[in-house]
C-alpha cells in the first residue's frame, strides 16, 4: 500500500509526499494527487511507477506537520486544486447496521414505532446490495453534502453555522476518483474521513436528511493507495479540555456493510453528469457509530477523533460553533 499526504508551505507551495513511518518524501513533479492521477490514466503508467521514479531522495520529519508545529501544513488529502466546484461530496447512508438502528431511534422517539422507510432500504441493502460481479444491485440511499470548498483537512475546525441545530461526527472511510478524458471514472484510493453531520436536524424529520448533510467534513491526513476494504477496525473519540469524554470501537468494511463498494460506485456514476471528464469525487460509504447516537452532545472547542487500522495517522478535528446572528439573505434582481 502508498500512503500519500498533500502539503502546503507559504513559500513552496503545494506538494505530495509519501509516507514512510515517521518520514515524508516529496515528489518532484506533482503538487496534487489530482494531477499525478490524471498523469497515471493518460500514460497508463501506474501510480506506484510513476511516484518511484518521481520521489526525492529528500526527507521531512513527519511529526511537526502533523502536530501543526511546521511552515508545512496538511492539506485535505484529496482535491481538485484548480476549481474546487469540480470536486463533488456526496455519500450514502443506512450501509451499517448501527446507522439504521440510530434512525430508526430517531423515528420511534417521534411516536412511529412501524418499521420505518429508513430500516426498509438497509433491509433492501441486505438482501441486494451486494450482486454478483458485473450485475446491478439495489439502488442505495445517495446524499449530496458539498463541493470540494466543503473540505477540511487534519487539524482544520469543522464549523457548526448559524443555520445549524447541531454538528457531529461520522467516522467513515470515503473512496476518491477521478474521472479521465473519455469519461471512465477511476477510483484513486481510499482515506479516513470525518463526514459531520446536523443530527438534530435530522431528528426532526428524515426528510431534513438533505439539508442535515450540507456541512464541512473532513478526510485525510493520509490516502491510501491499494488499502483492502474487506474489514476495517476503528475508534472514535471526542476529547475536551485534552481528556477523552466519549470514545466507541467502530467497524467498517464490505463485510459489515449492506452494499458491496462496486455495487455504492455503480450507482453513482451511472448517472452521465457524474461522469464529466476531468471532475473530481469524494464519497463517503457510510459510518457504523456515531456519539449523538449515545446522547452525547459536543461542545465548542471539543476534538473529534477518528481513527482506523491500516489507514495511517488518525484524522483530528475540532468543532467550532458559531453562534453570531443568523443573516437573511437577500436575492437581488438584475
Amino acid at each position: 500500500m502508498l500512503h500519500l499526504v498533500q502539503l502546503t508551505h507559504p513559500d513552496f507551495g503545494r506538494c505530495v509526499a509519501v509516507v514512510e513511518d515517521e518520514y515524508l518524501f516529496r515528489l518532484n513533479t506533482f503538487s496534487s494527487i489530482y494531477a499525478l492521477a490524471m498523469q497515471a490514466i493518460k500514460t497508463g503508467i501506474s501510480l506506484e511507477s510513476i511516484i518511484a521514479d518521481d520521489r526525492s531522495p529528500d526527507r521531512m520529519v513527519y511529526d511537526p506537520i502533523y502536530t501543526g508545529t511546521s511552515d508545512w501544513n496538511l492539506l485535505p488529502a484529496f482535491d481538485h486544486p484548480e476549481e474546487p466546484a469540480r470536486c463533488l461530496v456526496i455519500g450514502t447512508g443506512l450501509t451499517h447496521k448501527a446507522s439504521v438502528d440510530n434512525r430508526q431511534a430517531m423515528h420511534e422517539e417521534a411516536g412511529h414505532t412501524e418499521i420505518t422507510d429508513s430500516m426498509r432500504i438497509f433491509q433492501m441493502g441486505l438482501e441486494g446490495g451486494k450482486p454478483e460481479s458485473g450485475k446491478i444491485g439495489v439502488q442505495p440511499e445517495w446524499f449530496y453534502k458539498g463541493h470540494g470548498n466543503m473540505v477540511k483537512a487534519h487539524g482544520e475546525a469543522l464549523v457548526v453555522p448559524p443555520f445549524a441545530d447541531d454538528g457531529g461526527e461520522e467516522p467513515e472511510i470515503a473512496g476518491v476518483y477521478i474521472v479521465g478524458p473519455d469519461g471512465q471514472p477511476y477510483r484513486i484510493g481510499l482515506v479516513m474521513a470525518n463526514e459531520f453531520s446536523d443530527h438534530v436536524m435530522e431528528k426532526k424529520n428524515y426528510l431534513y436528511l438533505a439539508p442535515s448533510k450540507l456541512r464541512t467534513c473532513a478526510i485525510g491526513p493520509e490516502l491510501v493507495v491499494g488499502a483492502s476494504f474487506d474489514e476495517v477496525d476503528g475508534t472514535v473519540s471526542i476529547h475536551r479540555n485534552g481528556e477523552v469524554t466519549w470514545s466507541k470501537a467502530v467497524k467498517t468494511g464490505e463485510l459489515n456493510m449492506s452494499h458491496s463498494v462496486s455495487n455504492l460506485e455503480y450507482h453513482h456514476f451511472k448517472y452521465p453528469e457524474h461522469r464529466s471528464p476531468g471532475d473530481a469525487h469524494i464519497y463517503f460509504f457510510g459510518a457504523d457509530a456515531f456519539s449523538f447516537g449515545d446522547g452525547f452532545t459536543l461542545e465548542d472547542g471539543d476534538e473529534m477523533v477518528v481513527a482506523w487500522e491500516g489507514f495511517g495517522r488518525s484524522l483530528r478535528n475540532p468543532i467550532s460553533i458559531d453562534r453570531s446572528e443568523q443573516k437573511y439573505i437577500s436575492v437581488q434582481t438584475i
